[in-house]
């Protein structure tokens, strides 16, 4: 189950059940059993609508929720085209419904199947996102909307054929659903080859696989590791360096050299009772004590290191 069905369904009584769509083969008798529920005039949904609000009646609910099982399936026979089972289509639609009537208000003064519709879509549209490829294909509201627009508008523009769209094409249904024409061009692959897998062979004379020949576009975890390793010495260096100034040559550096907001000339003045001139000698003085007691620290530890090692023989 995904995301839009993690929650408490609609309970039906023992003597209402709903009919089960298992799989594909049985479609034309699902279809045939939902005919048999029949359709609400406006009065009669309103009263079931108002016994499920007020009081939980589970057999209004079941009423409610089956009168408008045509609806889910008519609905779900529109994603077909996305190679998923229409089974699986119409259950999640089935999902959107049951969370449609438990939430539909009856005094709000609209038909329940206008509410419902919004519901529907979104579960199937849920249930199609992650189920139709192993990468997540829609993250944001422009681009789910682009998915599921982009065949329709292609069919408009007379566009049956795979490969890449026309740029005035693409042009044209960018404007349309305001996204990039790159990444109208990007969907329409996708949905024009689907998946590959990793493992698939480069070539027939070659054990090499897709997966071989991917860039793994992350640091070098050895470069990564030296970098943080003088990183830290570099810490421990400047804050030994850090005991050779003075207490006000020591405030100057942090507040003009070690502060991610550094404070001007004419404010650290203030506090000393010194003029902007004399701050700044004092700072340029400052980091220089600081350089050379960082070169010397670090030549110390290079000859340690040096002598540390084992010495090649002669």
């Amino acid at each position: 189950m995904n995301a839009m069905t993690s929650f408490k369904p609609v309970a039906l009584s023992s003597r209402s059940r709903m009919p089960v769509l298992a799989s594909d083969a049985g479609l034309s008798g699902y279809l045939d059993e939902i005919k048999k529920f029949p359709m609400l005039d406006p009065d009669e949904e309103y009263m079931l609508a108002k016994r499920f609000y007020e009081h939980e009646d589970t057999e209004a609910a079941h009423k409610l929720v089956t009168s408008h099982l045509r609806l889910v399936a008519k609905i779900a026979m529109g994603y077909r085209y996305y190679g998923l089972p229409v089974s699986d289509l119409i259950s999640e639609g089935n999902v959107g419904l049951m969370r449609a009537v438990k939430k539909f208000e009856p005094d709000r003064g609209f038909r329940l199947a206008t509410y419902a519709m919004w519901w529907i879509k979104a579960a199937i549209n849920e249930y199609v996102l992650n189920s139709w490829s192993l990468v997540k294909v829609g993250t944001v509201a422009a681009q789910k909307k682009l998915f599921f627009n982009l065949r329709k508008l292609k069919s408009k523009l007379g566009l049956y054929e795979d490969g890449d769209l026309p740029p005035e094409a693409a042009a044209t249904i960018a404007k349309r659903l305001d996204v990039t024409t790159e990444e109208v061009q990007s969907m329409n692959r996708r949905l024009s080859k689907g998946d590959a897998s990793l493992n698939q062979p480069v070539g027939e004379e070659s054990d090499a696989q897709r997966q071989d020949l991917l860039v793994d576009d992350r640091p070098d975890q050895e470069a990564a590791l030296g970098e943080r390793q003088e990183r830290t010495i570099g810490m421990k260096l400047l804050r030994d360096a850090m005991n050779v100034l003075t207490p006000r040559e020591r405030t100057v550096i942090e507040q003009r050299r070690l502060s991610d907001d550094p404070r001007t000339l004419e404010d650290i003045g203030a506090d000393f009772g010194i003029s902007r001139e004399r701050v700044r000698q004092i700072e340029n003085k400052a980091f220089d004590k600081l350089q050379k007691a960082v070169v010397a620290a670090s030549a110390a530890i290079e000859a340690q290191t040096h002598k540390s090692l084992p010495q090649a023989r002669a």
